[in-house]
């Protein structure tokens, strides 16, 4: 019985040295060198969620010229798709008929010169048949501010020297309008095809992204996002091989297991080369939003930022936690929210 005893006892004794040892084991920086998507002044960044679809209608340009006359270090979060000929276009969903007057029009197989020659409008928010994204009763909706306003082109503020695109209508918006009109703004860029398409999706945002690094500095500004398992691999895969200075974020696959290695202060065996975390503050009944999660992110120089944040109490709560950036749809609201704190 003795015997058994002093067994148990040593393994016990052995179990928790290990553990101890990991505990304090030196962490692996998923983000090499300084992370510019961690906050750098205590308070957190502007993430305008697709632009601040609040404000204007989201992924257009105009709205992401209204983000920038709201703060012009904003961070720039979009979703990308591919049209039938090979360009990458700024939708949120897989089709357009939540956003123009176009119905059963999926991206992919929607031609990016006929968006142009037609000057499309991508100013309404019709109602569409969830999961398959159609207008299926061909009802137009008009977009509509947090105000229950109309907008128009005319109502943004833009840069000296810039003209609204169109009077009346919102444009068509490729990646590379994007990029080029905000040449020094970090940008979150989430991919929202998969399967084959995601993948040619992929490389054509890697081409675009290769073909403006010199005068643009695209890797060093732009983190790539996707809800899709598929998606993420390629992201990995493209930074272990090709890229090594990609950024990118984890999937939920990545993220889960972060959660569960730093609930037992195990984390140091989370190895996955991410820059930030783009998160909910609660999945399911579990908490995301909590010092703890946010300080052992940042001992792997890791950023948070928690989506997508709309109210002025929740702004505030997510600020006192010392987060590093807040994706909303109100970027006006968290400009003056920020302002009272530097005040």
């Amino acid at each position: 019985m003795r015997k058994v005893f002093r067994i148990t006892l040593y393994a016990l004794m052995t179990l928790s040295l290990v553990w101890i040892v990991i505990a304090v084991w030196p962490r692996n920086a998923a983000h090499l060198g300084q992370n510019p998507f961690r906050s750098q002044d205590g308070l957190p960044h502007i993430i305008a969620h697709a632009g601040g679809n609040m404000e204007f209608p989201d992924n257009t340009l105009e709205a992401f010229y209204n983000a920038y006359s709201v703060d012009p270090n904003v961070i720039m979060e979009a979703d990308v798709n591919i049209t039938k000929d090979g360009v990458v276009i700024l939708s949120h969903d897989r089709t357009l008929d939540r956003k123009t007057t176009l119905q059963n029009a999926d991206v992919h197989e929607t031609y990016y010169t006929d968006l142009v020659e037609q000057k499309i409008d991508f100013g309404y928010e019709n109602p569409i048949d969830r999961p398959n994204g159609y207008n299926v009763t061909g009802e137009l909706v008009p977009y509509t501010n947090y105000r229950g306003e109309p907008v128009t082109p005319l109502d943004v503020t833009y840069p000296e020297g810039v003209d609204p695109r169109h009077e009346t209508k919102f444009l068509v918006t490729s990646l590379e309008d994007l990029i080029t009109a905000f040449p020094d703004n970090y940008m979150l860029i989430e991919l929202k095809q998969y399967g084959d398409v995601g993948a040619t999706l992929f490389d054509a945002v890697i081409d675009l992204m290769e073909r403006l690094e010199d005068q643009y500095n695209t890797f060093e500004r732009i983190v790539l996002a996707s809800f899709h398992e598929d998606q993420y691999d390629r992201f990995v895969e493209a930074k272990r091989t090709t890229h090594p200075n990609l950024m990118f974020s984890p999937q939920a696959r990545s993220l889960e297991r972060f959660y569960i290695f730093h609930l037992f202060s195990v984390d140091a065996f989370y190895r996955d080369p991410v820059t930030a975390f783009h998160i909910p503050m609660r999945e399911g009944n579990i908490n995301l939003a909590t010092n703890r999660f946010i300080r052992i992110a940042h001992r792997h120089n890791i950023a948070v930022h928690y989506w997508t944040i709309n109210d002025e109490a929740t702004m505030i709560e997510l600020i006192e936690l010392g987060v590093d950036g807040i994706l909303t749809d109100r970027p006006t609201l968290l400009k003056e929210i920020l302002d009272r704190y530097r005040d």
